[in-house]
């Protein structure tokens, strides 16, 4: 029998995981499983843990779009995936940190460049352009 979540078509796995992040969050769950999952989700995720933002994350490859189980810690105030994916230079930072962050250096923009996916202060440093993927505060 499938389970009610695979049976459904996803479109946005990123999206959806994020989603799940955020109402977890706001339930005050500590341990949440999000299926399927995705590379560029699972990199997601390690900037996330790396940020300080969720205490661990663990993937387990089921053949059929894996499953990550994502340990919180009470953190995140807002998440979201960003649509549409906009395309940004190295000026056009600024705008967006105003748009998806309630304050100046509170919270992080994720941005997918040449060199990975990193945040949008790594990507000042490297002086970098990007995809704007997500946000996180």
């Amino acid at each position: 029998m499938v389970s009610e979540s695979l049976d459904k078509m996803l479109h946005d796995v990123l999206a959806d995981m994020l989603s799940r992040i955020k109402h977890a969050e706001l339930k005050g769950k500590t341990e949440l499983v999000a299926q399927p999952i995705s590379k560029l989700a699972l990199n997601i995720l390690g900037i996330l843990k790396k940020e300080g933002y969720i205490d661990s994350f663990e993937y387990k490859d089921n053949k059929r779009g894996g499953t990550v189980t994502i340990n919180l810690n009470g953190k995140i105030n807002g998440i979201g995936a960003v649509k549409p994916r906009y395309s940004l230079k190295i000026d056009e930072f600024e705008k967006f940190e105003k748009r998806y962050l309630p304050a100046k250096d509170f919270g992080r923009l994720l941005v997918s460049t040449s060199s990975g996916i990193i945040t949008h202060i790594d990507a000042k440093e490297q002086k970098k352009g990007g995809v704007l993927l997500a946000y996180v505060y």
